[in-house]
Formats: C-alpha cells, sequence, structure tokens
C-alpha cells in the first residue's frame, strides 16, 4: 500500500460483443468527500484504440467515492461502427431504436487513500459488467 493521500483510477472498456476494446467512448470522472457530500465534477477523456483512458484527472485529497460514467450509446451507433460485422450473433430486432439497451453505464465506488483503483468495463449493447482489476 502507498502512502499517498489520495486515490487514483484508471479503466477500460472491452466490447465483449466484438472481442476487442472498444474505442472513443467518453468517460466522465466525478467525485465526492463522503457518501452525503456533492459529487464535483473532475473532467473526463475518451478510450483510445486499446479501450483505456490514460489521462483521467487526479482525485482531490480526502475523496471517498468516485463515479465513473460512461456514454456507450454513440458507441454503438451503426454509423460508429458496422455493427453487422461486429456482432454476428446479434438478434436483427431491438427493444432499443438506438440498437443499445444502456445508453449509458454509471459506475460508483469506495475509494481509500493510498490504494489504486482499476475498474474495467465488460460492455456489449445489452448488458455489462464491472469489476475491480488490478
Amino acid at each position: 500500500m502507498s502512502t499517498d493521500t489520495t486515490a487514483s483510477v484508471s479503466t477500460h472498456i472491452l466490447d465483449t460483443s466484438a472481442g476487442r476494446p472498444a474505442e472513443g467512448v467518453a468517460v466522465r470522472l466525478a467525485a465526492r468527500s463522503g457518501r452525503d457530500a456533492e459529487w464535483q465534477a473532475l473532467g473526463g477523456s475518451a478510450t483510445d484504440a486499446d479501450g483505456r483512458c490514460k489521462d483521467l484527472p487526479a482525485l482531490p485529497e480526502g475523496t471517498t467515492h468516485v463515479r465513473l460514467d460512461f456514454a456507450v450509446e454513440a458507441y454503438f451507433e451503426p454509423s460508429a461502427r458496422n455493427q453487422a460485422e461486429a456482432q454476428q450473433d446479434a438478434p436483427a430486432h431491438r427493444d432499443s431504436g438506438s440498437g443499445v439497451f444502456f445508453p449509458e453505464v454509471a459506475i460508483t465506488f469506495a475509494v481509500v487513500p493510498g490504494e489504486h483503483y482499476h475498474v474495467p468495463l465488460l460492455l456489449n449493447p445489452f448488458g455489462y459488467s464491472v469489476y475491480r482489476g488490478s
């Protein structure tokens, strides 16, 4: 464990429907100091060709909770990428007009000073999963 006074956060996204990193997904970062405190928007980034956000803002001292907001709807739009090729087994008719059931994914987690939190997002048009990585 580090002796730093703040926690740090990183993330990446894997598109499990295509078996590859999700490039170009906007990610916003917010933090708060206590469960009843107001969220402070810290800024954001977008995933690179490897699906990683390498330039997320630093967390302020005293951060106890972090929220990552992933804007995934645009990533799954047919104009953004060829859905037919990327999702060969996807249903022909979708319930959502946009082709994605979860247009945004918000992940909130608790942090302690000195720890690094890597939070991967495993994503497809109809579901997602997250976990604390290393």
